[in-house]
Parts: C-alpha cells; structure tokens; sequence
C-alpha cells in the first residue's frame, strides 16, 4: 500500500473497508451490505448466532501479531463457534475498536486478514462499526443458518456408552504461545513456523463440523478454552460424566519439543493450552464409522467414554486421575 492510498482518519477508514469488502460479488442471500445503516439480509429457516471479543493484551499482542493475523484470529474464533454447532456459514458483524496508536492503515490491514479468511470460508462481513478506544477491541458477531434444529449439535445431547471424539490435533496453539514468548526449543523451521500459525491464525472446521452434525454426533463444542475445560463444559450441559485418556491425544508435531523445553507434559500442555479450536465431540458407537467416513480426509481420534454420573475424568497413561483446568477469564 502506498502512502497516498492510506486512509487517514474514520472517514476514509470507512471507504477503504467498504472497498475492500466489495470485492467479492454478494452472494445471494445479503440485500444490502456495508454502506447503510443497516444490513439487509434474506434468512434461512434457522438462524444460529454467536458471539466473540479480541481484546489485545488478553487473546494477543500486537508486538507478536500482526493486525491481519488479529483481523484472521477474530473472525476465525467466532466462525468455530458456528462449525461447533453444525451451521452453515452466513454473515459477520464486526466492531472495531481502534487506539490512536494502531492507526487507520494498520486497522485496515486488520480488515484484510479477517475479509481474507471470509473468502475462503463463505462468510460475508455484512456491516459493522468502527471506534476510537484505549486499546484494540474486535467484537464479530457471526449468523448461520440451518434447515432444521435437529440438522444442529449441541452441547447436551451426550449420553452414557458415547465414544468421544476429536478432529485434528492439539497443543499446538499452546506450543506457538510458549515460542512467541521466547521460550527456546530444538524445532525444524518448518515446524516452528507451522506452530506459530496454529497460535495465530486459527482455522475454523465448518466443513467439518457440518458433516458430524448431520452424520451422528451426539453432542459437539469448539476447543477454545482447552480440553480440560471444554469437556467440563460438555459434561455439564449433558448431566453425564466425560473421561478422557490423555495418552489417546492427537498431539501437532513439536509439542512434544516444546512441552520438554517448558517443562511441561505435552499431553498436559495440549489438554489445557485451548485456542486449537478443533471440535470436541460425542457420538453413539454405532456411528463411529459413519462418522469417520464423513470426515474424509480429515483426522478424527476417539480419546475416551461417556459415562453416568457427572464432571470430568482425565485419566494418565498410568491410570491416574488428574485435576486440571484450561483457561478461564474470570
């Protein structure tokens, strides 16, 4: 971007975001988008709406991040929220909440990393709002849509005999944190960068979180906060007990590496670190292969039960129970 083509001040912010949401052609179901008051928009017959906020100094540092990697983070967090519950994706709303100190040119590349990922997701950033604040605040509200009710998962249908299950692999976004926080570890480049990304630039599994709605998972959650605290949460909701083997976890390359130099158990690292967001999820045995077959090529692993009772049991290689959280806000 040249310095002539910067937008300087809110008025000029606002067309730069305007044009570079124009780029894609509007898909069918937004009327009006950017530029009124007001989005427009046609429903489907179940709207599914959630919720997130990006806090810098909370989420992320923009001395580690880049402001496309926040803009990717934001949009990406509140997407998995959505895949989590089997939606299809359908609009985002977005406020921007920028210090002096970030600037227009810089909120607008934040822009690009959150339209680059509503590119390749399907999502269209259908309005929003733009602030001056203290610090860096982007809040996306994100709308679905389903046929029906039942076509969703949600968090209270696992019952006692489920296997559950997750896709892709965990502990990288905990390994990435720990390296972007100086921590040294042996590591390919390659590998280290892969983490790095997995920290910055979350991918959210709508594809796939569609297809385990629809093929028999009994219940499902994002892996946001951590295994040892999004399982609890499962739990809860469901009035059942989850166990959970923690030498079962699909571990990404180089937690291993990381865990060692920090200190750490990698599985313990994995089951706590959160921000992996791949989906946690319970389903009858019967449907494991049919499940497994909806994946495609995507990775599922079953690391435990469902059984009566209550809470969560995270059980060691040794058999042990151990008591451990992932992360919490308050």
């Amino acid at each position: 971007m040249s310095a002539q083509s910067e937008p300087r001040g809110e008025r000029e912010l606002i067309a730069a975001i305007a044009r570079r949401l124009g780029r894609r052609p509007p898909p069918d179901g937004l009327v009006r988008g950017p530029g009124d008051d007001a989005a427009v928009t046609r429903a489907g017959k179940f709207a599914v709406t959630s919720i997130d906020t990006v806090v810098e100094g909370v989420h992320l540092s923009l001395a580690t991040h880049s402001p496309a990697d926040a803009g990717h983070k934001a949009l990406g967090a509140a997407l998995s929220d959505l895949a989590a519950m089997g939606a299809w994706c359908g609009e985002a709303y977005v406020s921007l909440a920028v210090p002096p100190a970030l600037g227009p040119a810089r909120a607008l590349e934040l822009v690009e990393g959150m339209a680059d990922l509503a590119d390749r997701t399907g999502a269209t950033i259908a309005g929003g709002d733009v602030v001056s604040a203290s610090e860096l605040v982007v809040t996306v509200t994100v709308v679905g849509w389903a046929d029906s009710a039942e076509a969703l998962a949600y968090r209270d249908g696992a019952r006692a005999g489920d296997l559950v299950g997750v896709t892709g692999q965990l502990g990288g976004s905990a390994a990435g944190l720990l390296l972007l926080q100086g921590l040294e570890a042996t590591l390919p480049r390659a590998t280290r960068d892969a983490l790095l990304e997995r920290h910055r630039r979350p991918e959210p599994r709508l594809a796939l979180g569609r297809a385990l709605a629809t093929t028999g998972a009994s219940a499902m959650i994002d892996v946001s906060d951590g295994i040892a605290t999004d399982a609890r949460h499962l739990a809860d909701a469901s009035g059942v007990a989850v166990a959970v083997e923690l030498d079962t976890l699909p571990l990404d390359d180089g937690v291993a590496e990381v865990a060692e130099a920090a200190d750490r158990d990698p599985a313990q690292l994995a089951v706590t670190g959160g921000e992996d967001y791949e989906l946690l999820f319970t389903a009858p045995p019967e449907c494991r292969s049919d499940l497994e077959r909806a994946a495609g090529g995507s990775r599922l692993t079953w690391i435990g039960r469902v059984t009566s009772g209550g809470g969560l049991v995270l059980r060691s290689g040794d058999g042990r129970s151990l008591d451990l959280s992932g992360f919490e806000h308050l």
